[in-house]
């Protein structure tokens, strides 16, 4: 029977039993087997992949495996470019766009807060999800493996954290947002870019303690909402400063994969 020997990289590994994580393994397979055959069997789907290596050179799902064969298997890069290597999927995204499902709310506040495009309802179905994903170009974050293993999401990362804070952690680091942010720049409730609003257009409406001691002022276009750097700017501020800590140190430690 012929054997191939397969690796799998990162977040891949979370479908294969502990012994086949961050190591090669052979796969063995009877007859003729193409590369999404093998992936397949071992319970990745090719929404995840980015980039497959059969023997070192870069190749698509239909690629059949010959005994011997070597096989390297990455997930979806969104934080570095590849550069010339056959690309399974889209170009990466430049700008990070995202929808999130109905289990993760605060993640999504909270890439509003860091000024990422991040769509959320709670109470959004996975085929509206699906749709919003395809149509608007968006990376699909969920705790919902079956749904991220739908063909047409071709954008997707299954969120491991539970805790909203770490899991903004995981998602800043997985996809190398840290250089890209631009804080307090969007509406938390409508995800909507702000504009600077003159002091006097809103005086009248503002809490008297505020017009006394605040005199820079944004505005949402949509819901109206006004945003000036309170006691809630600087809770988000060390928010965002702990974020990065732990980014640093994540990327200063090392990653397995």
């Amino acid at each position: 029977m012929p054997v191939a020997c397969v690796r799998l990289y990162a977040e891949l590994n979370d479908v294969l039993p502990p012994a086949r994580r961050y190591v090669s393994f052979p796969y063995a397979f009877e007859g003729p087997c193409s590369v999404a055959q093998c992936l397949a069997s071992q319970g990745v789907s090719s929404s995840q992949v980015d980039l497959v290596l059969l023997n070192g050179e870069s190749v698509g799902f239909s690629a059949p495996l010959l005994d011997g064969a070597r096989l390297s298997v990455y997930p979806v890069f969104e934080s570095f470019d590849i550069g010339r290597e056959q690309r399974l999927r889209p170009k990466p995204l430049r700008e990070p766009r995202f929808v999130l499902d109905v289990h993760l709310g605060k993640l999504a506040l909270h890439l509003r807060m860091l000024g990422f495009d991040a769509l959320y309802r709670n109470n959004t179905g996975d085929d509206e999800l699906a749709e919003a994903a395809v149509t608007g170009g968006r990376v699909l974050l969920s705790k919902d493996r079956r749904l991220l293993a739908r063909p047409e999401i071709t954008r997707g990362y299954a969120v491991r954290q539970k805790e909203p804070r770490l899991q903004l952690v995981e998602v800043v680091e997985r996809f190398d947002l840290a250089s890209a942010m631009a804080a307090f720049t969007r509406c938390l409730c409508c995800n909507v870019v702000l504009v600077p609003v003159p002091e006097e257009e809103i005086r009248d409406s503002l809490p008297p303690k505020v017009r006394e001691s605040f005199h820079e002022f944004r505005r949402c276009r949509d819901c109206g909402r006004i945003y000036w750097k309170g006691s809630h700017y600087h809770r988000m501020t060390a928010l965002i400063d702990d974020v990065l800590r732990l980014v640093r140190n994540m990327r200063d430690a090392g990653g397995e994969g």
